[in-house]
């Protein structure tokens, strides 16, 4: 074998090894990893702080015994743009009857969705989730999804996808404290 020929075969070899190796690794450190929890229907709803548009902190804990619209939305998305008004129309109905909504905006600006709210003149709450802490902690994917949090702050069920107005006004009946 020629001199040039044994360094192209170690060189292979050392590639091959480094290459086999980082497989090896990534297999392993995902096999092992520590799982999240995914939340299910029946969960307690982990509790947060986020801060709304004037600074306003909201904490999910200070809606115990309240039926809880977390809707996560974005303003880049068409299905969420298409129903917030329905959500604004059905909030009027029914935040007097104990159901609120928290609108968690996923990690955009105050400018942009200050824009977006005041386009669409939305009343209820609009949070910000900065970290995208809070969509991690619920497994949120893909936007729009709605969690339903009964007034005993239970996971009563998650909608992925838009909603119709009717499908909005069945939700919050079915959360409004008895």
């Amino acid at each position: 074998m020629t001199q040039s020929k044994q360094k192209r075969f170690i060189l292979r070899t050392v590639i091959l090894t480094v290459l086999a190796a980082a497989i090896i690794y990534t297999i392993y450190s995902n096999a092992t990893k520590e799982r999240t929890q995914i939340l299910g229907v029946g969960d307690e709803a982990p509790d947060f702080t986020l801060e709304d548009l004037n600074g306003e902190e909201h904490r999910l804990s200070d809606y115990k015994g309240q039926g809880v619209f977390l809707n996560f939305w974005g303003t880049w998305c068409k299905p969420c743009a298409k129903e917030m008004p329905a959500m604004n129309k059905q909030y009027a109905e029914y935040k007097d009857k104990g159901v609120q909504i928290l609108a968690i905006n996923i990690a955009q600006s105050n400018f942009e969705v200050q824009k977006f709210a005041n386009q669409y003149g939305l009343d209820f709450p609009v949070v910000l989730d900065r970290t995208k802490s809070v969509m991690h902690t619920y497994n949120v994917d893909p936007l729009p999804t709605t969690i339903l949090v009964n007034p005993e702050g239970k996971i009563e069920r998650i909608i992925t996808g838009e909603m119709t107005e009717q499908d909005i006004a069945t939700f919050m009946e079915q959360i409004k404290p008895e």
